[in-house]
């Protein structure tokens, strides 16, 4: 099994406009309506417009505000901290090809070395991004970025925890037969042109504009792949499997993200001991709004704050969660342990690559060494090899400033029992060379997880989808080259979060923690052939639960996300699980031509009709 994880795409912003083979269906903009197959606005264009609403502090968080109007036109988006001019000093995009080689000859073919070259905006950075059509006068709702930007590098959309989950709309009072959680996804514009990607502390000033932000309404862009955008995923979701119904598992961004791949949990501040314990003050987050100002929250982002002590409805933003999860007709529990402040957001992990603890005097943001356990430890447990490779792994152990590898996206980096031994650091952190030695040799692990490193993981400001779909493509043409190990072998390919971009699809709340928006599944296998599309529910912990079920492990603790069922979806929205909360183990994905042992690995996980509620699921539609 390989996970490849790229960057901060959505389903929608990726196949929007994907259209099926014949006997499949697929839940996205084009069939909604929304959208046309050439981009332009559909029938049903109004299910996806955006609202702004009025937020003035001081007052609490609203993670559904009442008094919301919708846009005329939407605001012009940005081009954020995308790069202006290519340069060998400060890419991306590089001046020469040598340098670009230099950089990245180990991860792309020679034939994508020059797609490192492109792409540079032309324009100084946080401005309105004249290189969108209309771009002042966009319609409301979802909008095409027409070639050639698909091969430019973008200003990207907030996705942070609070941010995310005010962008989602979600109120009971919403739902619809069609929509049972009531979450609206309509306010992505208003989000990121009042709060953005963080408050760094000071007060805004009100009126203000906008522009205030520097985002605009990047969240609304989408490619379409009838143009030839997105050609190598495309072509293998026609060729493979694709899931239409998988989604980040936490509200926000690639921290707590890429946390959930490998432990199907959170993390929570620490005292350095394992214990819990209570962070800074300005470490905490506060999404109430400033006095005088329109969503300005009061510490977030910039200023630090990135934990919450979600057991307490009285913390800041906490209690319109909590009581939005316990208005829902089934029962989500919050998950969150008394006096526990989780992480929500991004901070560095609690250790260097050579295993010593990063010094928090030095780097403030940065989460203490975590006690939780992670797929890693049932792996060791159990004696079945793994390995994370990492891009940049060993220059990052040299000098973290100097590497292209992301160390937030490793959820081991931050656990104790994995750094603080060194034989099991050797032996399963690696770097890309590593991968490509273990391919060569038909030396794989059970289970690798590859992340390409920051030129190249697609995220929109720096780094291209062309570029991670050359960086996915050389690894499957390496896995295809050795006819045995093809044979045996799962490539799962997605990414860590939507990064904050607009989809359409279902939103099933877990927990306090999400889940967030749809992004790109894609299963290469020789047993995931014909262009199949699964709908069954899942997230980055049904990684995790593919793990436990192909090699007959336990799930990784008592709290964690692989103790969830798996979905029966079989009522009037084959979307939505009857049985929730619940989250599949991607199995259906694949076609192994053997009789099922469900019941010898599915650790009490339903199946059939016994969806635990009497046959009858829970929603009262």
């Amino acid at each position: 099994m390989i996970i490849v994880v790229g960057e901060n795409r959505t389903f929608d912003h990726v196949f929007g406009t994907y259209q099926p083979p014949q006997g499949q269906s697929v839940w996205n903009l084009l069939s909604r309506g929304i959208v046309n197959a050439d981009g332009s606005p559909g029938p049903h264009f109004a299910k996806a417009q955006q609202y702004q609403a009025q937020l003035i502090g001081p007052a609490k968080f609203a993670l559904a505000p009442s008094n919301k109007t919708p846009y005329g036109t939407l605001p012009a988006p940005n081009t954020g901290g995308a790069a202006t001019a290519a340069s060998d000093a400060s890419p991306p995009p590089f001046a020469t090809h040598d340098a670009a080689a230099q950089a990245e000859g180990t991860a792309l073919e020679a034939s994508d070395i020059d797609q490192l070259l492109t792409g540079a905006t032309g324009l100084p950075a946080h401005a309105e991004d004249s290189r969108v059509a209309n771009y002042n006068a966009l319609l409301n709702g979802p909008y095409l970025l027409q070639p050639p930007l698909y091969d430019a590098y973008m200003g990207g959309p907030v996705h942070r925890f609070y941010q995310a989950w005010q962008q989602a709309d979600c109120a009971v009072a919403h739902a619809s037969r069609e929509n049972p959680s009531g979450c609206l996804g309509d306010l992505f514009a208003w989000v990121e042109t009042t709060i953005g990607a963080g408050s760094n502390g000071k007060p805004r000033p009100t009126p203000f504009s906008d522009q205030t932000t520097g985002e605009g309404s990047n969240a609304l862009g989408f490619y379409n792949v009838n143009n030839g955008d997105m050609p190598y995923f495309t072509q293998l979701a026609r060729q493979y499997a694709m899931s239409d119904n998988y989604h980040q598992p936490v509200m926000g961004g690639t921290g707590a993200n890429s946390i959930m791949i490998g432990a199907a949990d959170a993390y929570y501040y620490t005292d350095g001991n394992g214990n819990a314990a209570t962070p800074p003050s300005d470490q905490i987050e506060n999404p109430d709004p400033l006095a005088g100002t329109n969503n300005w929250y009061t510490q977030d982002g910039y200023s630090g704050g990135s934990y919450s002590n979600c057991s307490d409805p009285g913390q800041p933003g906490v209690g319109p969660i909590l009581q939005y999860l316990e208005s829902l007709p089934y029962d989500p529990k919050a998950n969150c342990a008394p006096k526990h402040y989780y992480l929500l957001n991004n901070y560095n992990p609690g250790y260097n690559g050579d295993g010593t603890v990063l010094d928090r005097s030095k780097s403030p943001f940065t989460i203490p060494p975590s006690p939780v356990r992670t797929i890693g430890d049932t792996l060791l447990d159990r004696h079945i090899p793994w390995k994370y490779y990492g891009e940049g792994w060993q220059s990052f152990i040299k000098d973290p400033t100097k590497s292209v590898y992301c160390n937030i996206c490793n959820p081991f980096l931050y656990e104790t029992s994995i750094m603080t031994n060194q034989q099991v650091r050797d032996t399963h952190l690696a770097d890309l060379p590593d991968l490509y030695a273990d391919i060569g040799a038909g030396n794989l692990p059970a289970v690798s997880f590859v992340k390409p490193g920051g030129l190249l993981d697609g995220h929109p400001t720096s780094s291209k989808f062309g570029l991670y779909e050359a960086f996915v493509r050389k690894l499957v043409d390496a896995v295809k080259s050795d006819p045995k190990l093809w044979a045996t072998t799962a490539i799962l390919i997605t990414t860590d979060e939507g990064g904050g971009y607009y989809d359409s699809g279902y939103v099933q709340p877990i927990d306090y923690f999400g889940d967030g928006s749809r992004i790109p599944m894609i299963a290469v296998s020789k047993y995931s052939t014909g262009g199949r599309i699964s709908h069954s529910y899942s997230d980055h912990a049904s990684l995790v639960k593919f793990i436990e079920r192909n090699w007959g492990l336990p799930p990784i603790t008592g709290r964690s996300r692989d103790n969830l069922p798996n979905p029966i979806q079989r009522g009037h929205n084959p979307y939505v699980p009857v049985n929730a909360p619940a989250i599949g183990d991607l199995f259906d994905l694949f076609d192994f031509k053997r009789e099922s042992d469900d019941h010898d690995h599915d650790h009490g996980r339903p199946d059939s009709d016994d969806d635990r509620s009497g046959g009858k699921g829970w929603w009262p539609f």
